[in-house]
């Protein structure tokens, strides 16, 4: 076996690897060896050589396949290993979160407590300077000037400054008020920077804040005043004061707590009781703070976010109930509306075991569980509606997204959702479904209305709008959270019991247009139509019955093409063509045929057939073609019978099935015939 391993060296040649093999056995050799040619020799060593090369590939087999139970082992080990990894790298992403939130809430604290320091730093200065000059003035009351600014000439100037800011601080604030009033900037300038370092240096900046709201406010829209007084007083206090920021922050803190939290509370509190309008007001004061860009220091948002949430943190604590509160009655009102118009009362759906238990028994028959009822065509689904639902919910989202803390935007959002589910897909689309499914009749009924089509055409609207409000507005609040996998398992939940209950109803369908054509062919099919008293005089052509069950059958063709899109409308046509042909097939068998009869019935398939054509499946067309070459064995001659059965399209049909075509002859009995056949 080693020196057959050897023959397989690469590059293997099949005719090489012979040769050497013949060569090598004593007697194998054709000319020249040492022994002469032994063919039996020759044949014994290939035959014992194959027995050793099958030796060799059962064990290199048994080899192979342990490596692959080995493969396979350790492929589902490394598939365990990576789910273990992706659950590990869950929880570390959801630790990586929490500890971000974590850093985030200590930084804010952090340039609170900066907030704060500063707060008392300044005073405290303040507080310094006005004890320094305290001390200078005790001096003068004493008479004895101990201080070395007072002593020492080179100090002159400062002791100069001194005691013009102990004699004129008050006059310097007056001063000040009436620079700004006359708007002389530039004194102003002087005037402040004097004061700089004096505890006046603040009841200056609580003049001038007050000063430069005088008659800022006239108009009826306190946003627009604000914009415009902050726009003219940011410009004006780079240039009086040196720490313009901290004038602004001031300013704006003063506009807060006296203006605009004022305005909030008469806007919101006068409107409470109308739901509505109290959101809007809500949504519309909430996000109409524009005061972001003016220069309030590096902590301009931590400083702007708390001055808001002042204000309406009162409001923003119960505005998820409240939200949650108006969509719900909102919903409640634009559906009822909807039935008042149609003068519909809505039936109560039963949710008990026996109406659960009706449930599963017709989604898994065609049983009507109950009397039928006519809504005489009306669908009981209106995309006005919808498109009302949509909007309020669109709206609510919209509110959700600014008035909801972030770290409860997902879960205001997720409920948000579930409203929407609830009066959208429940209250309406699926009380439409089941009023559609207890409108469908019985499969035996007379010119059946068959309006459950449009159901399903408008549920399939209904169904594309819903599904882009879920991607465009719901979506971007919960794609970095949990709620996203509970919200998608709602929606493919809600979607999959409605596409049951359309299932059901499509199937019922169907079998209402197959009852309809069985009715159509009872009626009009005439058993004279396949043995015709006089065969002379028959016109070549198709039957009444077959005329108008391919007219039922195109107008329904176009029904579904109507009300279905995508891959359901071949799925649906699909089954109508199958239970069509099943049809055709089965009254074929109910009659017997002359020689012109079975001409007739060739005339009528041929039809059926070009019907089948509209349905654009190739299925269908493929078993109406079968059914028309079986139809020729009711025509052709009986020494031909063999061979027309041999055909393509009938070789591999089973005997049964054509003998129970031959059998529907006239002329079946006849001895001839039965010989032909067997």
């Amino acid at each position: 076996m080693a020196t057959s391993a050897q023959l397989f060296e690469e590059p293997f040649d099949a005719d090489e690897y012979i040769e050497r093999l013949a060569w090598r056995t004593p007697g194998g050799g054709s000319k020249g060896g040492a022994e002469a040619f032994d063919p039996k020799k020759l044949l014994e060593e290939f035959a014992n050589h194959i027995e050793e090369l099958k030796q060799l590939d059962e064990r290199i087999q048994r080899k192979v396949e342990k490596l692959e139970q080995q493969c396979h082992r350790e492929a589902k080990e490394f598939a365990h290993k990576v789910q273990e990894l992706q659950r590990s790298n869950q929880v570390a992403f959801q630790h990586f979160q929490e500890l971000d939130d974590h850093i985030s809430y200590v930084a804010t604290k952090v340039c609170h407590l900066g907030d704060q320091l500063e707060g008392v730093n300044t005073p405290r200065q303040r507080a310094v300077e006005a004890q320094r000059l305290m001390t200078y003035f005790n001096e003068f009351l004493d008479g004895e000037l101990r201080s070395d600014v007072f002593n020492n000439p080179d100090k002159i100037k400062e002791a100069a400054d001194i005691i013009q800011k102990l004699h004129l601080i008050r006059q310097l604030i007056q001063e000040f008020t009436a620079a700004q009033r006359r708007g002389e900037i530039g004194r102003m300038r002087e005037v402040a920077a004097v004061l700089l370092h004096f505890k006046g240096y603040a009841h200056c900046i609580d003049v001038y804040i007050k000063q430069c709201q005088e008659g800022a406010y006239m108009q009826n829209n306190v946003f627009e005043d604000t914009a415009l007084l902050c726009q003219r007083v940011n410009k004006q206090v780079g240039e009086v004061f040196s720490s313009p920021e901290m004038v602004m922050a001031k300013l704006i803190q003063n506009i807060f707590e006296n203006k605009l939290q004022a305005h909030v509370k008469e806007k919101l509190d006068t409107c409470f009781a109308e739901l509505e309008q109290y959101l809007k007001n809500l949504y519309d004061l909430y996000t109409r703070y524009s005061l972001l860009k003016f220069n309030l220091g590096s902590d301009k948002h931590t400083f702007l976010s708390k001055l808001i949430k002042s204000i309406f943190s009162s409001y923003l604590d119960s505005y998820m109930d409240m939200e949650r509160q108006y969509l719900q009655s909102r919903s409640a009102v634009i559906l009822q509306r909807y039935y008042d118009s149609k003068n519909h009362q809505k039936r109560p759906l039963g949710t008990g075991s026996i109406q659960e238990l009706k449930e599963r028994i017709r989604q898994r028959t065609n049983l009507p569980l109950g009397p039928s009822i006519d809504t005489h065509g009306e669908t009981f689904l209106s995309q006005e509606v919808v498109v009302n639902l949509l909007q309020e919910t669109r709206h609510a989202f919209q509110r959700c997204q600014k008035l909801s803390d972030p770290a409860d935007l997902p879960r205001n959002a997720y409920s948000i959702f579930l409203l929407l589910v609830e009066h959208l897909c429940v209250d309406h689309i699926d009380y439409a479904l089941e009023i559609g499914l207890s409108a469908i009749p019985s499969s035996d009924a007379k010119n059946a209305n068959l309006y459950f089509l449009d159901v399903v055409q408008q549920a399939n609207t209904i169904f594309h709008l819903f599904d882009k409000q879920f991607n465009d507005h719901l979506m971007p609040l919960i794609s970095s959270s949990p709620k996203m996998t509970e919200c998608l398992q709602k929606k493919k939940e809600v979607i999959e019991q409605m596409e049951v209950k359309l299932d059901t109803g499509i199937d019922r369908t169907l079998n209402c247009m197959i009852g309809q054509m069985k009715h159509i062919l009872a009626t009009e099919q005439k058993k004279t139509d396949f043995r015709p008293e006089d065969e002379n005089n028959v016109m070549i052509q198709y039957t009444t019955a077959c005329s108008k069950v391919c007219a039922y059958v195109r107008k329904q063709v176009e029904s579904v093409r109507r009300s279905m899109d995508g891959k359901n409308v071949d799925t649906v046509l699909t089954e109508l063509g199958v239970r069509f042909h099943r049809l055709i097939h089965e009254h074929l068998q109910q009659f017997s045929y002359s020689s012109m009869g079975g001409m007739l019935a060739i005339c009528d398939v041929a039809e059926y057939r070009r019907c089948a054509k509209d349905f654009r499946v190739p299925l269908v067309l493929q078993l109406f073609d079968t059914l028309h070459a079986l139809c020729n064995l009711l025509v052709v001659a009986p020494d031909n019978l063999k061979q027309v059965c041999s055909g393509e399209q009938l070789t591999n049909l089973d005997r049964n099935l054509l003998h129970a075509f031959v059998q529907l002859r006239a002329d079946y009995r006849s001895a001839r015939l039965a010989r032909h056949f067997s």
